[in-house]
């Protein structure tokens, strides 16, 4: 991963930069941010100030942007003149392996994210921050002596007028390897003092990040594999076994057709493809009407659209509209052959339902689960099984129906497994709508 500026627009700014003090003495600092016994009060007093407020205030502020930006600012009040100061953290994410942030006076932080690959791994083998991870030493580097060729960002740094460059390492106590530089425009570059006061505050920058690495790297993996609800649930403190909660949502059942035929001649990582091709299809258009993915069930799902405020139509018009677009999805995948070449076709069956959805804390021991129970749950998992038998790849039931307005199509009513009566089954028809909307 290499360090350089990023292409979206920057989301913090900062006023310019007073002028900085007149030189004072400043603390002679060992690399591991140790003291000698000749520093000066008042500027031993200044760093310490600078460390109280990371471990303070900068730990509590709600954004790693504005950690950054903090950091710059109270670098340049101490007599550091920091122009552009920037930090790359490797993350636990299914989609990207790190994150950069770059921050400098004119245009405030500004955030990159670094995709699993090949790529960024080439980009950070030719990186600053590769050789210092090696090394573990600062890499310190006078501009005007460096060659454009030793890291990509050179060229880029001098353009802009930087004269001196410095590279950290940052290593977190569970052996990461992430990295922080500071670069400024000043004449002479940075002071020997300059050097010290970072080396003074970077065991303190450390400890302040990966704990903010790992307040986050739990929120995100939580909300990766249990889905946003029980991720709510869980660091709200529900975590004793027997506590329920309740949410009146149109509940999404969809699994795959023939998933064991389609899959019988599939390596295993082969059917991991298929059913992750598969949920390509189904999950975007769940996300983006507003639905959240409670479980995958094995070759299925299971998923929820809450009510919008007032709107009780709300959550049903997103489900209907989610389930076609998934339909639409899963056609055009298998039209272009993205489930493998030769694959048969590759069909889902939906159900729609509106009521309860449950969600029981259960299990034992110190093995716990958040599993979505109740009758409404259950219908809808029943009702999904109806889509092979009428050979209908999306139906309704008739609490899901009675929030819509248009004609969905009657199928008759059917047995469900597990409920004494026969249920009402319904498939969209060509104008169905939800009757706030037409309200």
């Amino acid at each position: 991963m290499r360090d350089e500026p990023c292409f979206d627009a920057p989301r913090a700014h900062l006023p310019p930069m007073r002028d900085a003090d007149a030189p004072r003495p400043l603390p002679t600092a060992l690399a591991d941010g140790s003291e000698a016994e000749d520093v000066p009060f008042g500027s031993l007093q200044a760093c310490v100030g600078l460390r109280d407020w990371l471990l303070g205030e900068g730990a509590r502020l709600p954004k790693a942007d504005d950690l950054l930006a903090g950091m710059a600012e109270h670098l340049n009040a101490l007599g550091v003149p920091v122009d552009r100061a920037s930090t790359t953290i490797d993350t636990l994410h299914s989609e990207y392996s790190g994150v950069g942030r770059v921050w400098n006076r004119e245009t405030g932080t500004s955030v990159r994210l670094f995709p699993h690959g090949e790529a960024s791994v080439k980009a950070y083998r030719a990186s600053p921050f590769y050789t210092v991870h090696e090394s573990g030493e600062w890499l310190i580097m006078d501009l005007s002596e460096t060659a454009d060729d030793a890291y990509a960002v050179i060229p880029e740094l001098k353009a802009d007028g930087y004269t001196h460059y410095v590279v950290a390492p940052l290593i977190f106590t569970n052996g990461t390897k992430n990295g922080i530089t500071f670069a400024t425009r000043a004449e002479g570059g940075f002071r020997d003092e300059d050097i010290a006061i970072l080396r003074f505050v970077m065991p303190t920058l450390a400890a302040v990040m990966e704990m903010r690495l790992l307040n986050k790297q739990l929120d995100t993996v939580l909300r990766i594999y249990v889905g946003d609800e029980p991720h709510r649930a869980i660091l709200a403190g529900d975590i004793r076994r027997g506590q329920v909660r309740r949410i009146r949502s149109a509940i999404l059942f969809a699994d795959m057709r023939d998933y064991t035929r389609l899959s019988a001649n599939r390596t295993p990582e082969g059917a991991v493809d298929l059913l992750n091709a598969f949920f390509d299809c189904l999950v975007p258009p769940i996300e983006r009407e507003g639905g959240e993915v409670l479980k995958y069930l094995g070759d299925g799902l299971l998923a929820i659209f809450r009510e919008p405020g007032d709107d009780l139509g709300g959550a049903a018009k997103s489900a209907l509209m989610a389930a076609e677009s998934a339909l639409a999805a899963l056609a055009e995948a298998n039209a272009v052959g993205r489930f493998g070449e030769g694959a048969r076709t590759v069909d889902a069956g939906i159900a729609l339902h509106h009521g309860e959805a449950a969600y029981g804390n259960v299990g034992s021991g110190t093995r716990l689960d958040f599993t979505v129970i109740g009758r409404d749950v259950n219908l809808a998992s029943r009702l999904a099984r109806l889509n092979r038998t009428l050979q209908e790849p999306l139906l309704m039931s008739k609490p899901f129906v009675d929030f819509l307005w248009g004609d969905p199509e009657p199928l008759g009513s059917h047995a469900l497994d597990g409920f004494d009566e026969p249920m009402p089954v319904f498939r969209p028809g060509r104008k169905a709508a939800t009757k706030a909307a037409a309200e």
